[in-house]
Order: C-alpha cells, then sequence, then structure tokens
C-alpha cells in the first residue's frame, strides 16, 4: 500500500524564486499547501555566494514584503541605467548615442534592486518556516502524477504520495512535470551563452547598471552590495562589486572558459573598461546557453505552469524572475478567489482565466526580447547606424522613456493584488 504523505489543497512541484512564493502565498491565504523540492532546506539555508544574483522590480519588491520575506541588507537599489551600442567590437568603444534611464522621472528612488539569489533562497525558507499550512517536502523527486476525479495523485521517487485539488509546476526551464502532462513547447536556441562572474572594482559603482551591446551580445554590469567581508572570494582592489552578465557566441565558450583567471579578467577588462578602475573576476563564473522556450498552454487538467516552467526569455532585460513572480500573483488571486467562492480551485475555467491573464504579456515580452537581441547582436553598418539613431531618440523623448521604466518596473498592465501591495 502507498505512503501518503500530504493531502492538500495545492501541491507546487519546485520550491524555487517561483514556487517558494506561490506556496508563501496561498498558505498564507488560508489553503492547506504542499512543495516538493530536490534541494535539502539546509542546504538553501548554508549555502555561499555562488556568483548568481537577480534583479527585482519595484513590483516584485511589493509582493515580498506583502509575504514577509525580508530581504533588507541584501539589496543594492539602481539608481540609474544606461543602455549604449558597441560599434565595431571590444576595444572600441561605445556609440556617443546610448539611452539613460533615471527613477526620478517616474518619481521612484530606484528602477530595481540587485540581490544574490542566495539570500533570496534564505529569507524565502525563513518565511517559509513560520507559515503552518505551508508543509516542505524535500529533498524529495516526483516520479510521476495523474488526475484522479477531482484532484491529482503525485507519486514520490520514494513511493510516498501526495493528493491535491491542484498541482502547480514551478519546476524550471526543463520541467518535468510539464513533459508529462504532454504540454509542448516552441522556441529557439539562439546560439549564445551567457557568462555570469563578480567582478570586483576600485571605484564604486554608485548603482549604475551598464549595458553595452556587442556583436556577439549585450555585456551587462550590474551593481551589486559591498562585501567588506570578502564572502564573494579574496581580491585586493576593495569592497566594489558588480555582477557581470556577458553574452558570447556559442562557439567561443570553450575558449573562454579555457582561460586562466589572468587571461579571463584581461579579456573581461576589454570590454568592462576603466570607468571603476582596475577590476578583476572573483569567486566562480558560469555559463549557460540562452534560448527562447515558450509553453503552447499555461494549464492543463489540474495542473498549471509558472515561471521559467512557462516561459524562458533572453536575459538582456533582466526580467526573467520578475515575469515568474507576476505569474505567481495571478495564479494566487485566480486560485483564493474561486476558493473564497466555494468553487472548484482547480476547475477547468478558472485554470484558463489564469491563462488568458499571463500567457499573451510573457510572449509579447519574450518577442520584444528576442527582437531586441536581433537587432543589436548585429555589427552590420547600416543596422547599427539605426539603432543608435533610434537609441538618441529614444533618449530625448520622455514618454518613451517612462514607459519603458514603467514595464520594467512592472507597474503596468492588469497588476494582481500581490503586487500592489494588497493581500491575496
Amino acid at each position: 500500500m502507498t505512503d501518503l504523505a500530504l493531502d492538500v489543497d495545492v501541491l507546487i512541484v519546485g520550491g524555487g524564486l517561483a514556487g517558494l512564493p506561490l506556496g508563501l502565498a496561498l498558505a498564507e491565504a488560508g489553503l492547506e499547501v504542499g512543495v516538493i523540492d530536490r534541494m535539502d532546506p539546509a542546504a538553501a539555508q548554508a549555502a555561499g555566494f555562488d556568483g548568481r544574483v537577480s534583479s527585482l522590480a519595484p513590483a516584485s519588491m511589493v509582493l515580498f514584503d506583502q509575504l514577509g520575506v525580508d530581504l533588507r541588507g541584501h539589496c543594492q537599489p539602481i539608481h540609474d541605467i544606461v543602455v549604449a551600442d558597441g560599434r565595431l567590437g571590444p576595444g572600441s568603444g561605445p556609440s556617443s548615442l546610448f539611452l539613460h534611464f533615471d527613477p526620478r522621472e517616474v518619481g521612484q528612488s530606484a528602477l530595481g534592486q540587485m540581490i544574490e539569489n542566495r539570500h533570496i533562497r534564505q529569507a524565502l525558507s525563513a518565511a517559509g518556516a513560520g507559515c503552518a499550512k505551508l508543509q516542505m517536502l524535500a529533498p524529495a523527486e516526483l516520479a510521476s502524477f495523474e488526475v484522479a476525479g477531482s484532484g491529482v495523485v503525485a507519486t514520490l521517487a520514494d513511493g510516498r504520495a501526495v493528493k491535491a485539488r491542484l498541482c502547480v509546476a514551478a519546476d524550471g526551464a526543463r520541467s518535468a512535470l510539464r513533459a508529462q502532462a504532454g504540454i509542448q513547447t516552441v522556441g529557439w536556441d539562439y546560439g549564445q551563452v551567457g557568462l555570469v562572474a563578480c567582478v570586483a572594482h576600485e571605484r564604486p559603482h554608485a548603482g549604475v547598471a551598464q549595458e553595452y551591446f556587442l556583436p556577439s551580445g549585450p555585456f551587462a554590469s550590474l551593481p551589486m552590495m559591498d562585501d567588506p567581508e570578502g564572502s564573494s572570494g579574496a581580491s585586493s582592489l576593495g569592497p566594489h562589486r558588480s555582477s557581470l552578465v556577458w553574452t558570447v557566441r556559442a562557439e567561443e565558450v570553450p575558449a573562454l572558459l579555457g582561460l586562466d583567471e589572468a587571461a579571463f579578467n584581461v579579456e573581461m577588462r576589454r570590454r568592462f573598461g576603466d570607468r571603476l578602475g582596475a577590476c578583476e573576476v572573483v569567486g566562480p563564473r558560469w555559463s549557460y546557453p540562452l534560448k527562447l522556450q515558450l509553453a503552447r498552454e499555461y494549464v492543463a487538467p489540474r495542473l498549471a505552469l509558472v515561471g521559467d516552467a512557462a516561459h524562458v526569455v533572453h536575459p538582456l532585460a533582466g526580467q526573467g524572475l520578475n515575469l515568474g513572480l507576476r505569474d505567481v500573483a495571478a495564479l494566487g488571486e485566480v486560485i483564493i478567489d474561486a476558493a473564497r467562492l466555494g468553487r472548484d480551485i482547480g476547475a477547468p475555467d478558472v485554470l484558463a482565466s489564469y491563462q488568458r491573464w499571463r500567457r499573451f504579456d510573457n510572449v509579447a515580452f519574450a518577442l520584444a526580447c528576442d527582437g531586441l537581441n536581433r537587432l543589436f547582436s548585429n555589427d552590420a553598418g547600416p543596422v547599427r547606424g539605426l539603432r543608435d539613431l533610434g537609441l538618441g531618440l529614444v533618449n530625448q523623448f520622455g514618454p518613451a522613456r517612462r514607459m519603458f521604466m514603467h514595464l520594467a518596473g512592472g507597474q503596468s498592465g492588469r497588476l494582481p493584488r500581490l503586487l500592489k501591495g494588497e493581500p491575496l
């Protein structure tokens, strides 16, 4: 006989940066929630610096505040964003035409917050530990799930079972749950790879994020909090740090990753420039292939997708996690509204309303990022001239700048309650 580990209202597969916020939101609104995650919670709490960071839009910060997830003391405000175009590649400098975003223009003190992913995970784990209606099964792995009448039965790899009225796939871009449900994806590889590392530099960054478009893809330096304790790695340059997100063509990756530390720093400095003084990479380097991936459907019988399980976009705008958190807020609102009306939270029409709410916005944003990447990852003279002119024109046109800032801040369109600072 199968051991029944949990009987809950909602089962979330994936306890990461999308799954746990959804679990917290639903549990705090009164539902019984189970979360299955591969990672041992103790490992998440003890995780050291790994170089991975996220940019949180103002609306995402509102969501975390509303859920009681304490990120204070770990966030670096983004006070300015400067976007420029590379001319003929590394060493030739940016175009004289650029785009500058200033949060004061839209009545804000910051355009977003940079934070290490480990600090988000730790804060989520701490909030989850104090939530009575949220139960974690971790480390644990899903083996299969099936729709059974008015609910689902999920079987874990160790043979235990979990019953729920609704299942949510928050298990990432390679979602096993999405595949088991037979939901197909569309998209393509970019032939690009993102290199991620932490850079120590002599001068303070003043909260300025820089994105410099090179023919191989965007090269971005994003401000991080100072590291006086040296937890990100030893550096003689002092505590000032930025996160490097360097997009290169796939065929260039083996040679770059094969460089020793000194040689890699030489290549990095050619692109990073000297605006922050001497600089060097500290800590590990990460690489991951870049692709566009969109789920054809966000829902199936008794199943909904959120975050990377539903959509993967190019990182040039730094909005991947923010899109996932918008999914979380929208799905949470749809589920709780149905529950309060006494409706079946996994009914097809309930899930369809979530799909209508989020799919168009996500697809539109993904295709916009795709178009920008194709436009700027191109060194043809006429194209370069036109896009430089476009950057200059947008920079001179206030309404366009403000529109982009509102979009990036997650404050446009139909906002779920959690993104407005209201409880579910």
